[in-house]
């Protein structure tokens, strides 16, 4: 698999296969892309703090979508480097109803170059990218979005969701 780089990291580019992961989440079950391999398209997200603003935003925003990436056969999953505790609680606090991954490691983050140099207030820190990837039945990237902003980034990912065949 040919990954382009990007300021040293890789980055996953629609047509290639997605990275395989098997993750833990809140109710200690693992959450596997390839358990929906040949079965169903993924809404995969990462996002960087469970119950922070806009990280809030986008989990509410995904959740009351949730019923119509499913009548499309697509699951959502968000992965935070959060812990299981941390998911559990963000989950149950806003009412969540698709799994998080809890990649504490920050292994799967960086398999798809969701790990990247931020700045706040002029310092500089390594954080989770809030990027969405469109993973089709087959494993392959459909469509990526990176440096996603909140405000209508669900309604677009459900368009191009209503675009992919299942």
């Amino acid at each position: 698999m040919e990954l382009l780089r990007g300021e040293d990291r890789v980055l996953v580019q629609p047509g290639q296969l997605a990275p395989s992961f098997d993750l833990p989440d809140a109710d200690l079950n693992i959450v596997s892309l390839d358990a929906y391999r040949n079965q169903q398209n993924v809404v995969l997200y990462f996002y960087p703090r469970d119950d922070t603003p806009g990280c809030t935003k986008e989990a509410i925003g995904f959740t009351e979508a949730y019923p119509q990436f499913q009548e499309l056969g697509v699951e959502v999953i968000g992965v935070s480097k959060d812990s299981i505790s941390s998911h559990a609680k963000f989950r149950a606090k806003h009412g969540l109803c698709f799994p998080l991954g809890a990649d504490e490691g920050g292994g799967v983050v960086e398999a798809f170059g969701a790990w990247i140099e931020k700045s706040m207030y002029g310092k500089k820190y390594m954080g989770v990218d809030r990027a969405t990837f469109l993973v089709d039945a087959h494993g392959r990237v459909a469509r990526s979005w990176r440096a996603v902003k909140v405000p209508g980034h669900v309604e677009e990912v459900l368009a191009a969701a209503r675009q992919l065949k299942p």
